[in-house]
């Protein structure tokens, strides 16, 4: 029997889900720089690579100096995480404050962590979307408070979903990554790596499952369900009609937010579009 562990989800206005991401985002490039600034760079970036954590309803960075800088989504706020500690031994609320605010609080705990602040002054390797906060507009996250509970339930969720078909593609041997949030799209991820030692990197083939919560292509949350490199449309095997292919900007497999919203049995239907879009993925690999 499917275990049904979602958190509910309410609808939130799109436009509104549209704005606690772009501030989110925002707020989670201060664990991106600081995983940068202080952990050994690995090819890939995956040490700037981030857990979700049900406990502390947030993202948490990998450990550096016996410690995990962490950011509360709902009331948004950044956080020290000591040890295996999920309460935070220290908080700062973003609501009214700036970047230049975080930037002199992170610099002043990682100091007491013995970590030289003016690395996070480093500039980050991507651009990020538009928004008023890069312009020193300080953080409203409590006006779109509803939003930002919706959110953290979509990336609850889907840690729980892309959790278990991580579980089923190991249990057939394939090699399928953690479940991680990557900071430069906010999304949440594994990756099945089907040529894991070919030194063809660029060619190397794989399937990325996992959840955005929306972009430049789709302003609303959507499950994804990748394959690499991007087959043929005329190879794509059908999947169920909670989603459909796309193959204009980049091809995947996806479910939209208002069709997981619109059907029964929501978190049934969506593993069950995860799952197959895996296999039809696989296939379409060869």
């Amino acid at each position: 029997m499917a275990v049904l562990d979602w958190a509910p989800l309410a609808g939130v206005d799109f436009a509104r889900l549209h704005e606690a991401r772009l501030q989110a985002h925002y707020a989670v490039q201060w664990l991106a720089r600081a995983a940068r600034a202080y952990l050994p760079p690995s090819p890939d970036d995956s040490h700037t690579n981030l857990g979700w954590d049900d406990a502390f309803d947030g993202f948490e960075t990998h450990k550096l100096q016996g410690a995990r800088i962490g950011l509360r989504l709902v009331p948004l706020a950044l956080a020290i995480l000591e040890g295996k500690e999920t309460t935070p031994s220290r908080l700062f609320a973003l609501d009214g404050h700036n970047e230049a605010d975080a930037r002199s609080w992170l610099g002043e705990e990682l100091g007491h962590l013995g970590l030289d602040a003016r690395k996070l002054d480093v500039q980050l390797p991507y651009k990020l979307p538009l928004h008023k906060i890069a312009s020193g507009a300080p953080y409203a996250a409590g006006t779109v408070a509803d939003a930002m509970r919706e959110l953290a339930a979509w990336y609850s969720n889907a840690n729980r979903s892309l959790g278990r078909v991580r579980e089923a593609a190991m249990a057939r041997k394939l090699d399928a990554s953690l479940v991680r949030c990557w900071p430069h799209h906010f999304d949440i991820a594994t990756l099945i790596s089907l040529d894991k030692n070919s030194t063809a990197v660029k060619s190397a083939r794989s399937v990325g499952i996992g959840l955005s919560p929306g972009d430049e292509h789709i302003n609303e949350p959507y499950f994804y369900v990748t394959p690499w490199p991007y087959p043929p449309a005329a190879k794509l095997p059908p999947v169920p009609e909670l989603g459909h292919w796309l193959t204009q900007n980049f091809t995947a497999a996806v479910a939209p937010a208002h069709r997981v919203l619109a059907v029964p049995g929501r978190q049934t239907k969506t593993e069950e579009f995860l799952a197959a879009a895996m296999e039809a993925s696989l296939k379409a690999l060869g």
